[in-house]
C-alpha cells in the first residue's frame, strides 16, 4: 500500500516499523508511547504552539533593538509661497528664497528610556508565557492521545468478547440444531438457541464499527492521513498489574507543575510588569540625536548650479511630562485586574484541587472493581462451563446455557470497562497535575 506522509512523520513511522518487523506488512503496529511521539511530532496544534514561542522571541529581540542607535537618511524641500519680509526705514524687505532643500544623516539614541526597559521585560515574560502554553498543548494533546488509545483498546477488546460470545452462541446453536434433527430436543430450545445468535450479530458489527472509529480519531490525533493502517499493540489486560503497582505509590498532594496555575502565575507577572511600566508614563526621558545635512537655497531649478552647504548638529531631548489624565485611570485599571486574576487563582486552585481528588477517588474505586470483576469473569466461566455439562447431559435447559452466555460475556466487557475507567481516571490525573510521563 502507498503511504502519504510528510518526510518527518515518514521518519518515524519507519522506526515504529523496524521494532516490530515481525508483524504484517499492511498493518502499523504501534505502542502508547509510540502514539504519543508521533502526535507530539505532526499533530497541527503542538506546530502552532512551537511557532508561537518564535514569534514572541522575535517580538523580544525588537523590544532590545530599541536600544541600539536608529539611523535614518532624511531629505525635504519646501516652496515659498509668499517669502517672509519686515519693514525697516519705510522698505519691505523680503527674505528667503523660493526653493529650500536639505538632505543629509540623522541619528538618534535614546539615553534614559524607563518605558523601553519595562517593555524588555515584559517581552520575556511573554515568552516565558508561550513556553507554559506550548507545554500546557502537549500535556492536552498527551492527554487526549492517551485518552483515545485506550478508547481503541476497549473497542478492540470489546469486539473480541462479542466476536467470542457470537461464535460460542453460533457452536451452541449448531449443537442444538443436531440434536433437535435427531430428536433428542425440542423445537424450543432449538429456537431459543437460533435467537440468542442472531440477537449478538447487531451486537457484533456495532462493536467492529466502534472499532474503526476509535482508530480513525486516534489517526486523527497523530497527525496521520486516513490511508495509513494503524492498530494499537496489546490490550487492557495488560495494563492490571501497573494499576495496582500505581496505587500502592503514595497519593499526589500539590499541584506545582499544573500548567494552568503556571499561566495564572505568568499573567500576574505580566501584571505587575504592566503596572510598572505605567509608572514610567510620570518619569522623563533623554535621548541623543546627530544630524549631518546639505541645504541649498534658490530661486530657480537648475540643479547644476546649485550650492550645497553642510552643517552638523549634536543635541540632547528632554522630555517631563506633567500631567495626563489617562495615565492615573490606566493605574486603576491594572491594579482591578490584578485583584481579580487573584481571585480567579484561587477559585482555579479549588477547582483543581477537588478534580484531582475525583480522579484519585476514581482510580481507587476501578482498581477495587477490577479485582472484583475479575473474580466475577472467573465465577460466570465457571458457570458457563456447569451449564454447558448439564445441558449435555439433559439436566438443563437452553435458558440456563443462554444465560450463562450472557453472564460471561457482560463479566468480561465490565472488567474491560473497569480498567478502562481506571486508565482515563489516570490519564486526567497526570493533566492536572502536570506530569508528562506516559504509564508504561
Amino acid at each position: 500500500m502507498k503511504f502519504f506522509l510528510k518526510p518527518k512523520l515518514a521518519l518515524l513511522l519507519l522506526a515504529v516499523a523496524a521494532a516490530h518487523s515481525a508483524q504484517a506488512q499492511d498493518t502499523l503496529k504501534v505502542t502508547l508511547q509510540e502514539v504519543v511521539r508521533i502526535a507530539l511530532s505532526e499533530n497541527p496544534t503542538i506546530k502552532v504552539a512551537g511557532q508561537e514561542i518564535k514569534l514572541k522571541k522575535e517580538a523580544r529581540r525588537e523590544a532590545y533593538s530599541g536600544l541600539f542607535p536608529e539611523a535614518n537618511l532624511v531629505g525635504s524641500y519646501s516652496r515659498a509661497i509668499k517669502k517672509q519680509s519686515f519693514a525697516m526705514e519705510g522698505k519691505v524687505i523680503e527674505v528667503g528664497t523660493d526653493n529650500t532643500y536639505s538632505g543629509g544623516l540623522s541619528v538618534s539614541l535614546p539615553v534614559f528610556a524607563p518605558a523601553l526597559y519595562k517593555s524588555i521585560s515584559l517581552t520575556k515574560t511573554d515568552v516565558d508565557l508561550a513556553v507554559e502554553k506550548a507545554r500546557s498543548s502537549r500535556l492536552d494533546m498527551v492527554n487526549q492521545v492517551t485518552k483515545a488509545f485506550y478508547q481503541l483498546l476497549l473497542a478492540q477488546d470489546s469486539y473480541e468478547v462479542l466476536l467470542k460470545s457470537y461464535k460460542q452462541s453460533e457452536d451452541n446453536y449448531n449443537v442444538v440444531k443436531a440434536k433437535y434433527e435427531q430428536g433428542s430436543v425440542s423445537e424450543y430450545d432449538k429456537i431459543s438457541a437460533e435467537v440468542q445468535m442472531r440477537s449478538l450479530k447487531p451486537t457484533v458489527v456495532s462493536a467492529r464499527n466502534g472499532v474503526n472509529l476509535a482508530t480513525l480519531q486516534l489517526k486523527v490525533l497523530m497527525g496521520m492521513e486516513a490511508e495509513v493502517n494503524v492498530a494499537v499493540d496489546g490490550n487492557l489486560k495488560d495494563y492490571e498489574m501497573s494499576m495496582f503497582t500505581r496505587q500502592a505509590m503514595p497519593r499526589p498532594n500539590n499541584l506545582i507543575n499544573n500548567s494552568t496555575l503556571k499561566q495564572l502565575e505568568l499573567n500576574a507577572l505580566q501584571l505587575k510588569q504592566n503596572l510598572k511600566l505605567q509608572y514610567t508614563n510620570f518619569m522623563p526621558t533623554l535621548s541623543a540625536n546627530f544630524q549631518y545635512m546639505y541645504t541649498s537655497m534658490n530661486d530657480n531649478f537648475k540643479f547644476k548650479e546649485y550650492d550645497w552647504r553642510p552643517y552638523s548638529t549634536l543635541g540632547l531631548n528632554l522630555t517631563i511630562p506633567l500631567f495626563k489624565g489617562s495615565n492615573f485611570t490606566k493605574l486603576k485599571q491594572t491594579r482591578i485586574q490584578m485583584k481579580q486574576l487573584e481571585e480567579n487563582r484561587i477559585n482555579t486552585e479549588r477547582q483543581l484541587t477537588m478534580q484531582a481528588t475525583s480522579y484519585l477517588d476514581n482510580m481507587a474505586a476501578s482498581s477495587e472493581q477490577v479485582v472484583s470483576n475479575k473474580e466475577a469473569v472467573f465465577q460466570a466461566e465457571k458457570g458457563r462451563t456447569i451449564a454447558e455439562k448439564r445441558y449435555e447431559v439433559g439436566k438443563g435447559t437452553i435458558l440456563e446455557l443462554n444465560s450463562s452466555e450472557v453472564a460471561l460475556t457482560e463479566a468480561k466487557l465490565t472488567y474491560n470497562q473497569s480498567i478502562y475507567d481506571y486508565l482515563v481516571a489516570k490519564a486526567d490525573l497526570d493533566l492536572v497535575m502536570g506530569e508528562e510521563v506516559v504509564m508504561e
